[in-house]
């Protein structure tokens, strides 16, 4: 867990994925589209990463998204802020982000 929280911590916002999940992509399609860069880590290949984050309640595991250091939710959770416009505010708050 040490090591998700780390990882989280560094970037202003981060995306946990997996290269075979359609939702990853359009979780990340939509940071970009909003003008952010996340950090993407893929966990295709790290078992222990992708528990670690199970293990911190992130359900389902795969997207993970933290803004600001702070676990978001999953891509059923990021496209509910997004639709009531509180994502874009997160983003900006976090410094992901200039507006």
């Amino acid at each position: 867990m040490d090591r998700v929280t780390d990882l989280a911590s560094k970037n202003a916002a981060v995306i946990f994925t997996k290269s075979s999940c359609c939702m990853c992509h359009s979780i990340k399609a939509l940071f970009y589209e909003l003008g952010a860069s996340p950090a993407i880590h893929e966990v295709d290949h790290d078992a222990e990463l992708e528990w670690a984050l199970k293990r911190l309640g992130c359900n389902p595991a795969i997207p993970a998204v933290f803004i600001g250091g702070k676990y978001v939710g999953s891509a059923r959770d990021i496209i509910s802020l997004h639709v009531d416009g509180s994502l874009k505010q997160k983003l900006i708050e976090a410094r992901a982000i200039w507006f």
